[in-house]
């Protein structure tokens, strides 16, 4: 039978990864299958498992993404490593052409929209030469799940590299990225142009309504949960209308969504805990999409384990620190590399104003015995402890803050997955840094209640949401706000907020804004009066969307300004006439000859 070639310019790096295969959760599988044509549905199936498991890969959210990408430009952590340059620029939001991150994320999205385009290849042949008429239906339920998969891989391929979002104002007729539908069939289909912003975003409207009319009222058995519904396109596509502001459409879609999916916002008790690994919260009734995640009881650093376990590797860089052996923060353990700690700025901007706590002589010190994290000499400043328990008890800090990090000594961890020690301040903190900071670590998609060196717990162990209701409500409020419809902005604004808050998200609460310009936790001038932008950076919180919101908004510099330094790189720079795209990665110029480069690359 006749084959493609599949590893033309976009995917010369990309390699095909074997793992074990597990039949009940699509998510966890990365088998690849034979480049032969498949006579068999479950065959064909096996060509469509890369498309989901990709999104896991170490370019993807496996690792790069979320802790690397996501949390240096968006700011979520200081970056305490300074031996990798191209992180660094990441940090602060000065790309270079060879920077590892943008190839590796170039090459990891276009692999699966390579991976998805050998599906839909493999399933038009497998229609026309083994589907029985009952297979027929089967087939394009899976054809809708790759639509999806593909538009979702465009999505985040044009929101980082497409010259210019698509607007009211124009900026279709800029540079986005290459359209690639089918496999190459010889070297010359390695030669790709880049098409149209507004191609791309058509293109990517088009795969996201053909999933969700193949997809509509498809119900998974619960061995196949996790993978893509209706409801998953519908949100997505709710999303891009609201990213190309096509307002009417946005809010059309996006209400059909809220009114029709069955979907609602996880109660609070759940929302606290629905970030860290506990099973009971996966697939809830908020999550529209979301890359499971297992913890593998065989241990090792996540993905990097020889690629045989379920798990990511966000943790390795995310590790929050406990108190050492000898009770000190001197000496404190780290649950992984630790690499990023908490950025302060964002303490601020959830609310949480005291100042950076100190040490005192621990009163109920047993001379007698040892110093440990049992019996440490010092603890932290009593008074600060009723002060900052103060601040959590009465909500004066938005309580999202606690979901999305640690704060030394008044949460724990545990290095063994028994014992239970208080966090301290970041370790990889000098001296000289440390009265400073206040150096609090990291919390949400992070395992915390043992230490990746351990080998009996992996790196990570929570499902990772790509949509989620909460997402939707502020998007559906961003179009109504934008179709003169305030009313109806403010009332989801404020779902979402009095579901933080622990208030029932149907009744009026203490804590609703009362206009779109209210006051919120924020002080600075991007957020302050902002409750739509405040809500949206608070709520989704390290969660890999608050670049994209900066960037669409073209609100970088006021941002850069707030953060002002980052840690191992020094001042944050920004151009607006650069800054808001990230360059083609060099390899692909330099094998391509028809890519032409961003602008001010």
């Amino acid at each position: 039978m006749r084959k493609h070639i599949i590893t033309f310019s976009l995917f010369i790096t990309a390699a095909f990864a074997g793992c074990r295969k597990d039949p009940k959760q699509v998510l966890r599988t990365d088998v690849y299958s034979s480049a032969d044509y498949p006579s068999t549905l479950p065959n064909l199936f096996s060509t469509l498992v890369p498309a989901y498991s990709n999104l896991r890969s170490e370019d993807l959210l496996g690792f790069q993404l979320l802790c690397k990408t996501f949390a240096g430009s968006e700011h979520v952590a200081e970056l305490t490593y300074g031996g990798d340059l191209s992180w660094t620029e990441i940090t602060v939001n000065n790309m270079s052409t060879s920077n590892s991150y943008a190839n590796q994320l170039w090459v990891g999205l276009y692999r699966g929209i390579k991976n998805v385009n050998l599906f839909l290849d493999r399933a038009e042949f497998y229609k026309k030469n083994y589907a029985s008429p009952d297979e027929l239906k089967q087939v394009e339920r899976m054809t809708g799940e790759a639509y999806f998969l593909r538009a979702l891989y465009y999505f985040y391929l044009e929101s980082f590299f497409g010259e210019s979002y698509l607007s009211t104002a124009g900026g279709g007729d800029k540079m986005g990225v290459p359209i690639i539908t089918k496999l190459p069939d010889g070297l010359g289909a390695m030669q790709v142009k880049r098409n149209t912003v507004k191609e791309v975003w058509d293109f990517i409207i088009k795969d996201l309504q053909q999933s969700a009319t193949l997809l509509k009222g498809v119900q998974w058995s619960a061995g196949d949960k996790g993978r893509v519904t209706e409801w998953a396109p519908k949100a997505l596509l709710g999303k891009v209308y609201v990213f190309t502001q096509d307002w009417a459409n946005a809010k059309t879609t996006l209400q059909d969504v809220i009114n029709n999916s069955g979907k609602s916002l996880m109660p609070f008790v759940k929302y606290a805990a629905a970030f860290n690994g506990i099973d009971a919260n996966e697939f809830n009734e908020e999550s529209l999409f979301e890359i499971n995640v297992d913890r593998n009881s065989n241990g090792g650093y996540g993905i990097f384990d020889f690629r045989i376990n379920l798990t990511t590797s966000q943790g390795l860089i995310w590790s929050p620190c406990i108190l050492g052996d000898n009770g000190t923060e001197q000496d404190g353990k780290g649950l992984g590399y630790c690499n990023e700690f908490f950025n302060d700025k964002n303490l601020q901007r959830f609310g949480f104003n005291l100042p950076i706590y100190t040490l005192k002589d621990n009163p109920a010190f047993d001379q007698s015995k040892p110093e440990t994290w049992q019996n440490p000499k010092q603890v932290l400043d009593p008074a600060y402890r009723q002060q900052s328990q103060a601040v959590r008890t009465n909500k004066t800090a938005d309580p999202r803050l606690f979901i999305s990090a640690l704060q030394p000594w008044l949460d724990s961890g545990s290095n063994d997955g028994v014992n239970w020690r208080p966090i301290c301040k970041f370790i990889a903190l000098n001296a000289a840094q440390k009265p400073i900071y206040h150096g609090w670590s990291l919390k949400k998609f992070v395992t915390y209640d043992n230490s990746i060196f351990n080998r009996q717990a992996a790196a990570d162990a929570a499902n990772y949401y790509l949509l989620r209701l909460a997402d939707i409500y502020l998007l559906y409020a961003e179009a109504a706000v934008n179709t003169g419809d305030n009313a109806t902005a403010l009332a989801y604004i404020n779902k979402v907020k009095r579901r933080a808050y622990d208030y029932p998200v149907d009744v009026p609460s203490p804590v609703d804004y009362k206009t779109l310009s209210d006051k919120t936790n924020a002080s600075d001038p991007v957020l302050a009066n902002n409750p739509l932008r405040y809500e949206r950076w608070a709520e989704l919180f390290g969660e890999g969307h608050w670049w994209f919101d900066v960037c669409r908004w073209r609100i970088g510099s006021q941002e850069a300004t707030y953060y002002a330094n980052s840690l191992a790189g020094g001042p944050i720079k920004w151009l607006d006439s650069k800054s808001y795209i990230w360059p083609i990665p060099v390899n692909e110029i330099n094998t391509n000859t028809q890519m032409r480069q961003n602008p001010g690359y």
